[in-house]
């Protein structure tokens, strides 16, 4: 993934660094270049220009992908201002793998008590599951807690929307103040939605 400011995936689509974006605008660039990209133009060319139209192809392809996802767009953006997402970095989650230990997540600490809570009836449920019985009662509680942490999930992407906002407007009137306030918002917000999303998902796991 390339992080220099002056030559990212946004200037590749001809778009400011913003967070709203013109989605049409952004998909018509990605195939007026798929289009010249396009392995039948090469076929009769050395192997050195296949292989670098295939590279680049590669490469147009990451950047449209990136760009196009909201939370992708968001954490790219962030890389090339100098912030490293460490939690939803593939680097992270694969090295945490490899060494066969829990990828750390910090909890939100508004949501230390909640989390808490969760853990236990996980467990009380899997404990269920291991003797072969069901537990009604945490199962009714599990799925009322997956639907507000999902609802929370939700809220958290209108509030992201709302800090794009307010990133765009500090880039327009060039405001380097502005700018660090809605990235230190930004990462804290990603951060909690990461936390939330890793929930759902022990959840949904346990009520399989």
């Amino acid at each position: 993934m390339s992080h220099d400011v002056y030559n990212s995936y946004f200037t590749q689509f001809g778009l400011p660094q913003h967070l709203h974006i013109d989605l049409p605008a952004l998909e018509r660039s990605f195939y007026a270049q798929s289009r010249k990209l396009h392995p039948d133009r090469f076929a009769s060319q050395p192997q050195a220009e296949q292989d670098a139209a295939l590279a680049a192809s590669s490469q147009l392809n990451d950047a449209y992908r990136t760009l196009r996802d909201p939370i992708l767009r968001t954490e790219y953006l962030l890389t090339l201002h100098g912030v490293h997402l460490e939690e939803q970095s593939r680097a992270a989650t694969d090295a945490a793998k490899a060494s066969g230990t829990e990828k750390k997540q910090v909890a939100p600490p508004d949501l230390l008590e909640e989390a808490f809570e969760l853990n236990m009836q996980l467990e009380e449920m899997r404990m269920a599951k291991k003797m072969g019985e069901d537990d009604p009662q945490t199962r009714k509680d599990l799925e009322q807690a997956q639907q507000h942490f999902t609802t929370m999930l939700a809220d958290s992407q209108q509030k992201l929307e709302s800090l794009w906002t307010a990133w765009d407007t500090a880039t327009e009137a060039n405001n380097p103040t502005a700018q660090t306030t809605a990235k230190e918002a930004m990462v804290a917000l990603l951060n909690r939605r990461s936390y939330i999303r890793n929930l759902v998902r022990d959840v949904n796991e346990t009520l399989e």
